[in-house]
C-alpha cells in the first residue's frame, strides 16, 4: 500500500487566522466609527447662520410644542402664549425639562431634558423673533463670583418666604410648590428671576439689577458648597422639623429612660 502523504493539504487554514480576521474587523469597524463620529462632530461645530437657526427652531416648535401653544405660539386653552417671552424663557422651561409637560397639572415639574442645547437655542431664537423679549444674559451675570453677603440679604428679602432661607423649597396653594434651589444651573436661576415661572414674580432689572442677581446666585452656590454649621439640617425646613425631632426623639428617650428606671427599681 502507498503511504499517505503527510504534507499539509493546500489551503488548510492557520490556527490563528480566525483571530487575525477578528482583530482586522475590529480595527476596520473602529476606524469607520471614528471617522463617522468625527464627521458628525465637525458638522455640529460648523457655525449656523441665524436664519438657519430660526428655521430649525420653528420646525422643532411645530413638531413638539404647537399642539399646546398654537402653531404661531399664540396660545391655546392647553398652553399660554409665548409671544414676547424671549429666548431666556425657552432656555429655562425646556432646559430644565419642565417643557414639554408630561401631563397636565397644577405645575410643571423638573424632569430629564428632552432636547440638546443647540435645539433649545434654536427654539429660543425662533420665539425671540415673534416679539421683543428678554434674551440670554451675559455670562458674567451668572458667574457666581458676586457678593455672597449681599446675595444672602437679597434672597432673604425677596425669595425666602417661598423657597426657604436655605433654598430648600416649600409648599404653596392649590397644589403648587416653590422648588428647591440646590445645585441648580446658574443660568436657570437667572432665567427664573427674569421670567417669573408659575407663581413666581418677575424680577426685572429695575427690581434686582443683573449684578444683584449674580450676588443671589453666588449665595445659592455658597449654600451648596458649605455644610450646615449647626449639624443636622433636617431638610432645612425650619422649626417644624426641629420641633418634631425634639418631640419624638427627645421625649422618646426620656420616656424610655423612665420606663427603664421604673423596671430596675421593681
Amino acid at each position: 500500500m502507498t503511504k499517505r502523504s503527510r504534507r499539509p493539504r493546500f489551503g488548510r487554514r492557520h490556527p490563528l487566522a480566525g483571530v487575525s480576521l477578528l482583530v482586522l474587523g475590529l480595527f476596520v469597524t473602529g476606524g469607520a466609527y471614528s471617522a463617522t463620529t468625527a464627521g458628525i462632530a465637525s458638522a455640529q461645530n460648523t457655525p449656523v447662520s441665524m436664519e438657519q437657526l430660526v428655521d430649525d427652531g420653528e420646525k422643532l416648535f411645530l413638531a413638539n410644542c404647537a399642539s399646546c401653544h398654537g402653531i404661531n405660539a399664540e396660545g391655546t386653552v392647553a398652553g399660554p402664549s409665548l409671544i414676547g417671552v424671549g429666548a431666556i424663557s425657552v432656555d429655562f422651561q425646556v432646559g430644565t425639562g419642565r417643557m414639554p409637560m408630561a401631563a397636565s397639572g397644577p405645575q410643571a415639574d423638573v424632569k430629564p431634558v428632552q432636547f440638546t442645547q443647540p435645539q433649545i437655542d434654536a427654539m429660543g431664537a425662533w420665539v425671540a423673533t415673534l416679539a421683543p423679549g428678554p434674551g440670554l444674559p451675559d455670562p458674567r451675570y451668572y458667574a457666581g463670583d458676586g457678593n455672597v453677603a449681599n446675595g444672602a440679604e437679597l434672597f432673604r428679602i425677596n425669595c425666602a418666604m417661598c423657597h426657604n432661607v436655605a433654598g430648600a423649597g416649600g409648599a404653596l396653594t392649590e397644589g403648587k410648590w416653590a422648588p428647591h434651589l440646590n445645585n441648580i444651573e446658574p443660568i436657570h436661576v437667572y432665567g427664573a428671576m427674569v421670567t417669573g415661572p408659575q407663581n413666581m414674580p418677575v424680577f426685572s432689572d429695575m427690581n434686582i439689577s443683573p449684578e444683584e442677581k449674580n450676588d443671589i446666585i453666588s449665595y445659592l452656590q455658597y449654600v451648596d458648597n458649605n455644610p450646615s454649621v449647626g449639624g443636622f439640617m433636617l431638610g432645612s425646613i425650619g422649626p417644624v422639623a426641629e420641633g418634631l425631632f425634639v418631640w419624638i426623639i427627645g421625649l422618646g428617650i426620656l420616656i424610655a429612660i423612665t420606663i427603664w428606671l421604673t423596671a430596675k427599681s421593681n
